[in-house]
This record gives structure tokens, C-alpha cells and sequence, in this order.
């Protein structure tokens, strides 16, 4: 039996990491955080077609990011190294060897034009395609007489004929599969490379991993893995498959087609630590209501019973209503600082910090959208005088005209320019006027910014663009509606 709960991640250097990936990385770490155990992180890059250059550091760099701290890896080492696959390849057809000797696995020559006839056949028949178990038939004067002469092969698991092979899952419970159904997976291939799914049950052994975290598309390979921890006398890990994250009922997310990766939406303004909280409620569910989460808490509370079977719908909305809880706990230091390079990217106009920090902490959901909220900061933008009509405020072109004019002349007159000053004195506009709010509050906010909808209100807005930059504005506008 394994001595501790050792979980592992082992993605492949193919670009960043994208969402479902994540997740796996974060359940495994869970798992072994949870269980006072070790999360290892292991890079398999014999994919050499797929491979892309700089995608290691990438992953390295998401997983800090994302807080998931490995115990064991490439730049840590460890005692169970090398992790990463491509420096292992001598172990692996030692392996594949041994089964042969022990007659669990065999030598297979034939080839790809046998194998595609045998396949068009089986597809013309209506039958699944499946090796049909030629080659492992051979004596062994005809295996040694094609060693001879330097055919290649490959080497293939010798899969059982009768029986079931059956396998609990910590979240679809009890699997059984025919073994009659199983084809002969090839473990070593033509060049001497071991396949992904040999590689990986060596390699989990050999790094004593306990429990594997990965995709329920490999639900129907389990069964052979479990064949080869049988043939090797080895312990057989726990399983914990996770169904997919999709973009929707029918499709998947991926990155292949444009959708967000982890790197993605950081840059589009996500807070890591919200984007960890979100991905962890992706296909699992917590006991009670609560759904905002530390990592920390995250450990305390995770839970594999609590990993759904159905597929997770990727929710962008919703995760934007977690980032927005995440950002309105920070201090106003900290907000300030994650916001300052995308309002940079807004605005370079000096502006109220202040008030800068007040009208947005509590309006913002990702620090992106303020590229496109704040750009009137820097230059008010072209706009048409439609926009001082509002059925709602009950405003109009004329009444707009008149409005503003009187409040050119109270904002001209304000001599402390605070929030403070600038709400008595306009409020007490809108008291002698005998209006609501919005007949003066609506025209004020398009004069200075030229939208209908800005973070703050117009009295907001005049303490951020400063005296003469809204005296200026309003006598713009005075003068576009006359």
C-alpha cells in the first residue's frame, strides 16, 4: 500500500494553460494539501509535433500564479526524478520487456497496410476497429527470425480474453468493462518511444503516486492501466475523473478554439485568486450556500465526494460576480495597484485618486472593462446631443440647455473643490429648481463624459476631471445644444 498521499500534474509544454487543466492542477494539489501529502509536478514532453517553445516556463508560471506551490518537479528535483518524461525514455521499453518475458505483453510486426486492410474490413462489417491479435499467435522461431532480419514492431499489452476488468472511481463509482472489448494497446512503439498511456502508469508507479486526477475521457483506458499495475504486481492507485468544462450544453472549452485560458483572463483583469475560487466550484460542489473561498479554505474544505459526474458549463458572468466580491475586500492600496496598468492604458490625465478608488471599487468586476469605462478621462469623446434625452430622468434638449447653464454657474463659484462642496452645492441647484435629481444629475454626467453610463455620478465625475476641466466640458456642451 502507498506510505502517504502522493498526487501528481503532468500536462504537456503545448501553450498555456487553459481552464480544465487548471482544475486538475488544482484538485491534485487539493487532494495532497488536504492529506498532508506531496503534489508533484511532472512535464511530459515526448509529443515532440505539439511541443511549444517556452510552454514549460509558461506552466511554471501559471501554477505560482494561481498559488498551487509544487513539492517535487523539474527545477525542485526531488527523490523520484527525472520529472520531465523526455529525460526517462530508458526506462520505459525495460518495462515493456519484462512483460513480454512474462508473457503479458508481445511483439506485434505487422504492418500499416495489414493494419489498415484488417480496419477497412472490420468498418465494412459494421464492427468497432480492433487489432485482431495476429502477431502475438507467433512462435518463437518466427519472432526470432524477424528480429533477424530487423523487422520492425512494435510492443503490444496482451489483453485477456474472457472475464471483466472492473475499477472503483472516487466520483463514478463502480466501472466494468468486458475484457473481450479491450483492444491490444500498443505499449512501445516502432521508434522505441513508449505511448502516453504506457509512459504514465510507469511513471506513476515509480513516483509512488496514489491518486490521479485527470479527465473522465480516460474512464475507458483505466481498465488497461489497471491491467499493467496487475501484470506488474503493483499497487493500483485511486482514480478521480473529472467530467469536462464546457463552453456550453454541447461544446467544450478549449483553447484550440479561441476560448480563455488561465493567462487570458488575467490579463483580461481576473484576479487569480478568483479565478482559482471559480475553477474549484467548476464540477464541485462545497456543503452549505457559501461559494467565496481562499485557497486555504479550499483545503479545509474540499472534499471528493463533492466532485459532480455531470459536465461543468463555463459561466464568464458568474465568475465575474466572484472577482467583483474579491476586488471590493481588497484594500484601497491594493486596488489601486491592481487597477493603476489598465488605467493607465485609459487615461495619463492626473485625477482624485481618492475618488478615483470610491466610485470604482465597488462597481468593478474585472479591471479591463475600466480601459473602456475610464477613456473619456482623457479626452471627451465625440457624442450627439440625443444622449441628454432620457425618457426615464425626464429630461430634454431644452431643459438639458437650460440646466446646464445654471450649473456652469454654481460650478464656477465652488471654491473647495471636494465632493463634499460640489454635492451641497449642486443639490442645492436641483432644491431651488424643484426637480429630481436626475434632471440635473443626467445631463451633468453627458456633459462631462459624453455617455449615458459611467462608473460615478456627474457630481463624481466633476471632482475627477477637476474645476477647469468641467467648466470647460459644460461650456462644450452649453454649446453643442444651442
Amino acid at each position: 500500500m502507498f506510505k502517504k498521499v502522493r498526487t501528481r500534474f503532468a500536462p504537456s509544454p503545448t501553450g498555456y494553460m487553459h481552464i480544465g487543466n487548471l482544475r486538475t492542477a488544482l484538485y491534485a494539489f487539493l487532494i495532497a494539501r488536504k492529506n498532508k501529502g506531496d503534489f508533484i509536478l511532472r512535464i511530459e514532453d515526448t509529443d515532440c509535433k505539439r511541443k511549444v517553445e517556452g510552454a514549460e516556463d509558461l506552466i511554471y508560471k501559471s501554477l505560482k500564479e494561481a498559488g498551487l506551490f509544487w513539492d517535487e518537479g523539474p527545477d525542485l528535483g526531488g527523490n523520484y526524478g527525472p520529472y520531465v518524461q523526455s529525460q526517462r525514455m530508458h526506462l520505459f521499453k525495460d518495462y515493456a520487456l519484462k512483460l513480454v518475458e512474462a508473457k503479458k505483453a508481445y511483439r506485434c510486426f505487422c504492418n500499416k497496410e495489414r493494419l489498415d486492410r484488417i480496419k477497412n474490413l472490420q468498418m465494412a462489417a459494421k464492427e468497432p476497429p480492433k487489432y485482431d491479435g495476429h502477431c502475438k499467435h507467433l512462435t518463437e522461431e518466427e519472432i526470432n527470425e524477424k528480429l533477424k532480419n530487423n523487422e520492425p514492431y512494435v510492443i503490444r499489452q496482451r489483453m485477456p480474453q474472457i472475464g471483466v476488468t472492473e475499477f472503483c472511481d472516487e466520483v463514478f463509482g463502480k466501472v466494468s468493462v468486458k475484457n473481450s472489448e479491450l483492444e491490444d494497446q500498443i505499449l512501445i512503439k516502432s521508434d522505441g518511444m513508449p505511448t502516453y498511456n504506457f509512459a504514465n502508469v510507469i511513471d506513476d508507479h515509480l513516483m509512488e503516486i496514489s491518486h490521479v486526477v485527470r479527465g473522465s475521457e480516460y474512464l475507458s483506458s483505466t481498465p488497461k492501466y489497471n491491467l499493467l499495475y496487475e501484470a506488474f504486481s503493483w499497487d493500483i492507485p485511486k482514480y478521480i475523473h473529472c467530467s469536462p468544462v464546457m463552453k456550453n450544453k454541447t461544446q467544450k472549452l478549449s483553447k484550440r478554439h479561441g476560448d480563455e485560458t488561465f493567462e487570458d483572463l488575467l490579463n483580461l483583469g481576473y484576479l487569480p485568486q478568483a479565478v482559482v475560487n471559480y475553477i474549484a466550484l467548476l464540477g464541485w460542489s462545497p456543503k452549505g450556500e457559501r461559494e467565496i473561498f481562499s485557497l486555504d479554505e479550499l483545503i479545509d474544505v474540499f472534499d471528493v465526494s463533492g466532485i459532480c459526474k455531470s459536465p461543468a458549463i463555463f459561466d464568464i458572468k458568474k465568475l465575474a460576480a466572484i472577482n467583483a466580491k474579491y476586488i471590493r475586500n481588497m484594500s484601497d492600496e491594493e486596488f489601486l495597484k491592481r487597477a493603476t496598468p489598465f488605467l493607465n492604458k485609459a487615461f495619463s490625465r492626473d485625477v482624485d485618486e481618492k475618488i478615483l478608488v470610491e466610485i470604482l471599487k465597488q462597481r468593478t468586476e474585472n479591471f479591463k472593462d475600466l480601459e473602456e469605462q475610464l477613456d473619456f478621462i482623457e479626452k471627451l469623446p465625440s457624442y450627439d446631443t440625443d444622449l441628454f434625452v432620457s425618457k426615464k430622468m425626464k429630461t430634454t434638449k431644452e431643459g438639458s440647455l437650460e440646466v446646464l447653464k445654471k450649473v456652469l454657474e454654481v460650478v464656477k463659484n465652488i471654491k473647495d473643490f471636494s465632493l463634499n462642496s460640489v454635492h451641497d452645492a449642486v443639490c442645492s441647484l436641483v432644491e431651488e429648481l424643484g426637480v429630481k435629481n436626475g434632471v440635473v444629475f443626467w445631463p451633468l454626467r453627458v456633459a462631462l463624459s459624453g455617455k449615458q453610463f459611467t462608473p460615478g455620478g456627474g457630481l463624481e465625475l466633476c471632482v475627477l476631471l477637476g474645476r477647469e476641466e468641467s467648466i470647460s466640458r459644460l461650456e462644450k456642451a452649453i454649446e453643442k445644444l444651442s
